[in-house]
């Protein structure tokens, strides 16, 4: 078990993020870098009938260049909440455990957030409490460079280089549409819990990754 484990703030990020907070004594959210375009920052991957669904929470443009991420402001003149519900409830209405969580997953994407960050500490806090997985969350007192400490994750879990990020967790489950693309990896831990409701946490713990 990491004793701290160092991790970016992602929206709804893939079940490999929740295999190193579920072994981790304490977690602390990176707050003070510079953000960083097309990462699990301000998007998640979901798998709708056509296959992976990238669902992406838009922000304030020119918000981004050399700004920290606690700065990054969500365009809320976007309908990304209405088209990232739409895009759930069409993936996972016939999933388990769709009736026991979206609820949940509907209650965070509403929310009426100004922040990236505080939307996603919430999404974050609101799964954890879901799955039953019980550590502490911080967010970092200041910046430390990359490989200044150990477990240091925030720059490793990517969509732009999944293959270095090893995010099969090498756990496989039933998912929804397990007879059109066979069981697909990576993807938001929205379905792993939609797919397995309360045996989320063993699965994640199960994870030799």
């Amino acid at each position: 078990m990491a004793a701290t484990v160092l991790l970016s703030t992602a929206y709804f990020p893939p079940a490999r993020y929740f295999t190193l907070i579920a072994g981790a004594g304490n977690v602390q959210i990176e707050k003070w870098e510079n953000y960083h375009k097309q990462t699990y920052r301000n998007r998640c991957t979901i798998l709708g009938a056509n296959g992976p669904l990238d669902l992406v929470v838009p922000v304030l443009r020119g918000s981004f260049h050399k700004t920290p991420v606690r700065d990054i402001e969500i365009d809320s003149s976007r309908r990304w909440r209405e088209l990232h519900l739409r895009g759930i409830m069409s993936a996972y209405a016939t999933s388990p455990y769709f009736e026991f969580y979206y609820d949940i997953l509907r209650e965070v994407i509403a929310g009426d957030f100004r922040f990236l960050l505080d939307l996603n500490y919430t999404a974050l806090k609101a799964v954890l409490d879901a799955i039953g997985i019980d550590v502490a969350v911080s967010f970092t007192g200041e910046f430390t460079g990359e490989g200044m400490a150990e477990a240091d994750y925030r720059y490793t879990l990517t969509p732009k280089k999944p293959e270095g990020a090893n995010m099969d967790i090498g756990v496989s489950y039933t998912q929804v549409f397990s007879d059109r693309y066979g069981f697909v990896p990576g993807l938001s831990i929205i379905d792993l819990l939609l797919n397995n409701g309360p045996e989320t946490k063993a699965l994640l713990l199960r994870s030799p990754a």
